[in-house]
């Protein structure tokens, strides 16, 4: 097969060819590329490289913690769109959640709700149809490998079937996050994407900013595992030191500090001065002395903050994921080419658009759904963010004072960073291309008997359907393989029920491609590289893997081959003696060749399996690193996925009371039905549940609280629940029978705080978060009425 044919099929551009392998002339360097090369592609020395890095008979300790790295990113990748499912579920229900609790929706408006709650089943199974198995195998091996079709057809839906596409396309057809085939090829669908959205707008300022589905596409893809991780270990710290501050009041809008001003004097005297009325103007409030006063150190204080911020950001460079940099890379050239007489500010404010608008201050603005934080911040600390996260924007953008003129006030911090953060921007861009590397990844995917895809039922359904419904535009020509693909597979089936949605594997694979069956040759008759060069390499291959496998040779200063290869031609182990077997006469060949000398000791062999050996051994040191932590970005993502799954949880006790308030009974009873009879139920009191105020306040339930410390241990909580959505919760002193106060809460409104985003419930001695209370509540009542 000839590399342009590769490169070709996914519209990258062609490199020169590389120069033939010259043994005598040049030598190795520890990666096994050659020293000197003018091009950076994948060299066939790379291969196999690769291969003795990854050896699957080896059992040492790097081949140990490489399987737990596939492993541990594999789990990354699926929990991954398990969540961003989970994401699109409740934001579905937090739209409708307020017709609910307002009790407008029709029935069956609620039982599209209640579709949203039904779990499907996670086994893998094989596709109900053989034939049907193989079209969509073809067909997803050619979305997968031509990106240009994907970018076409996301530039056609529409913005509510984005996100099901999206689901698709960055969670399963290229949803393994950390492999550079699947990764590259999805860069290489965003580049096409960028080049058409740039192509068709004509107005700079709306470049990029609007909500359609490429700016979609853009914020799903930072929400992916090597995202995630990035704004974990740059961010967390740095917010979870300003949210300890809980008290720390920084906000600078004149009438609201006005309003708090006046309160604080009349809660502290009892009644207001006259020149001090309850209600002015906001340039009252930004003439008020006192006001002014309050705001300075406040301003300065701010400021300070936000520098932190912005240091931080710009150290933790070369932690952004590649991935990242190379969109901004994209949209700074795109921006160049389109708009030649863009100023460096130009280009970066689109740069900036991206990276900070999009990316990093979501996470700053709301860190608790990005799990970077524990519980909720209180309303002081969410203020200050959200402040900081506009000082940022207003950074990276030409700032706009017309709606927030008090914003003005931070613009020293504007003036003096301006410099930097346009210099991190631009720095951001400058990373290598990816094309080479991919044009050696396809050689691979190419060779793989087993290349499989694990994609839900109604994922393969709607990709079908929306590729039927574009396919004018997506595939004109009655020769374009896209189109005679779908002619023949036909109409696409309907969307299957939420519990029969079972995940398939599908073998991808190309009817018009040929398998290769030898990956070595098809990359001598494209590279030039001769028999004995490949001869050569796959030696010192095997060499690295028999050193690995025999832990007493590996730890020697001095490597003997011939004295190696023996040892493994007489081994116990029938896999080494096979190796050392084929290398002995491997040596012989390349000896009979005059590539190596024996009298000399194979010298030059030697030296590059020892250099070879030293870079394993770096390898595991970087890939424990690696492990390290992933594991944090592991627990974050499964850490969000219970935060998403609790709100599900409230959603569903609250729907579960809805049918049964709506169901025909009395005081004290439900209906249900049963064979289509109707049944009178009667309803069981739930509770009383016992809580410490020791355990609340631990577990994050209780906030604040005026209970003297001494007397905390003596205070207890008694949960009930009367009927399905209403609970009493009494406040108790032990030795005393009598509650010291009681409230009766409803599940609605609950759920009504948490919708208006008030994040605490006043019990009077104690302030309950809530949040973490309608967990409790789901928790405790959901269990018992099972």
């Amino acid at each position: 097969m000839e590399r342009q044919s590769i490169l070709a099929s996914f519209g990258i551009p062609i490199s020169p060819g590389s120069r033939p392998l010259n043994r005598n002339a040049q030598r190795r360097d520890t990666t096994g590329s050659l020293a000197g090369r003018s091009s950076t592609r994948y060299s066939v020395t790379a291969l196999y490289s690769m291969a003795a890095e990854q050896d699957i008979e080896v059992e040492d300790d790097l081949a140990k913690a490489q399987k737990r790295l596939r492993d541990l990113k594999g789990r990354i990748s699926a929990q991954s769109k398990k969540n961003f499912v989970l994401e699109r579920d409740v934001r579905y229900l937090d739209s409708r959640i307020a017709l609910l609790i307002a009790n407008r929706m029709a029935l069956d408006e609620k039982q599209e709700v209640e579709s949203h709650f039904e779990e499907s089943d996670q086994q893998v199974f094989a596709f109900p149809d053989h034939r049907k198995m193989n079209q969509y195998g073809n067909l997803f091996f050619l979305l997968q490998t031509e990106p240009r079709h994907i970018a076409n057809l996301c530039r056609l839906v529409s913005l509510t079937e984005i996100d099901t596409l999206l689901q698709t396309v960055m969670f399963t057809l290229y949803g393994n996050q950390y492999e550079s085939r699947e990764e590259h090829l999805l860069l290489t669908m965003f580049q096409s994407v960028l080049s058409a959205q740039f192509e068709t707008t004509n107005d700079f300022n709306s470049l990029l900013r609007a909500n359609t589905p490429v700016s979609r596409m853009m914020t799903t893809y930072t929400r992916r595992g090597p995202g995630q991780g990035y704004l974990k270990a740059v961010l967390s710290e740095r917010i979870n030191s300003l949210i300890e501050c809980k008290d720390l009041n920084l906000e600078i809008n004149p009438l609201k500090v006005y309003e708090q001003m006046v309160k604080k004097i009349e809660e502290d005297n009892g009644s207001l001065p006259p020149e001090l009325p309850r209600a002015v103007t906001p340039d009252v409030a930004a003439a008020n002395a006192d006001v002014q006063a309050i705001i300075a150190p406040r301003i300065k204080m701010l400021i300070d903050i936000a520098n932190s911020f912005i240091t931080t950001i710009i150290q933790s460079i070369e932690q952004v994921p590649y991935g990242i940099r190379w969109i901004c890379k994209q949209i700074k050239s795109l921006t160049k080419r389109k708009y030649p007489d863009a100023t460096e500010f130009m280009i970066c404010t689109l740069i900036g658009g991206f990276f900070f608008l999009r990316f990093v201050n979501p996470a700053i603005v709301t860190p608790q759904t990005y799990m970077l934080v524990d519980g909720n911040p209180g309303k002081h600390p969410i203020r200050t963010l959200t402040l900081i996260a506009k000082m940022i924007q207003n950074l990276a953008n030409k700032p706009s004072y017309s709606k927030e003129e008090f914003m003005m006030l931070l613009n020293p911090f504007i003036e003096s960073n301006k410099q930097r953060i346009n210099k991190f921007l631009l720095e951001l861009c400058e990373v290598g291309d990816f094309y080479e590397s991919l044009e050696m990844d396809q050689y691979v995917a190419l060779s793989k008997k087993d290349l499989m895809l694990q994609i839900t039922l109604n994922e393969i359904y709607n990709t079908h359907a929306l590729l039927l419904q574009h396919l004018e535009v997506l595939a004109p020509s009655d020769k374009n393989h896209l189109r005679i693909i779908l002619e023949e597979i036909g109409t696409a089936p309907a969307q299957v029920p939420r519990k029969e949605n079972k995940i398939v594997e599908l073998p991808l694979f190309s009817r018009w491609e040929t398998p290769i069956q030898d990956i070595a040759t098809a990359l001598m008759s494209d590279n030039n590289v001769t028999q004995n060069d490949i001869l050569y390499m796959e030696t010192k291959s095997i060499f690295v893997q028999i050193i690995r496998s025999i832990p007493r040779v590996a730890n020697k200063q001095n490597i003997d081959l011939a004295a190696v290869a023996e040892m493994a031609a007489t081994a116990k182990d029938a896999t080494l003696v096979r190796k050392g077997i084929k290398v002995k006469e491997m040596l012989r060949e390349l000896e009979e060749a005059h590539v190596i000398n024996r009298r000399d000791g194979y010298k030059l062999m030697t030296e590059e399996v020892a250099q070879e050996l030293v870079h394993l051994g770096n390898l595991r040191e970087k890939v424990n690193e690696e492990i390290k932590s992933l594991e944090t970005v592991y627990k974050t993502i499964c850490d969000h996925n219970n935060y998403l799954r609790s709100q599900l949880d409230s959603y569903k006790a609250y729907l579960l009371n809805v049918r049964q308030q709506d169901a025909k009974g009395g005081p004290g009873a439900s209906v249900v039905k049963l064979g289509g009879k109707e049944k009178s139920q009667k309803i069981k009191v739930l509770g009383p549940y016992k809580f410490t105020h020791t355990n609340l306040e631990k577990d994050g339930i209780i906030v604040e609280t005026s209970v003297p410390e001494n007397r905390r241990q003596n205070i207890f909580f008694n949960i009930t629940s009367p009927v399905p959505g209403t609970f009493i919760i009494a406040l108790h002193y032990k030795g005393r029978d009598a509650p010291i106060l009681e409230m009766d809460l409803k599940l609605d409104d609950l759920l009504e705080k948490q919708q208006d985003n008030i994040l605490s419930l006043d019990l009077e001695y104690v302030q309950l978060n809530v949040s973490k209370l309608l967990q409790l509540l789901n928790k405790t009542f959901s269990k018992r009425k099972a």
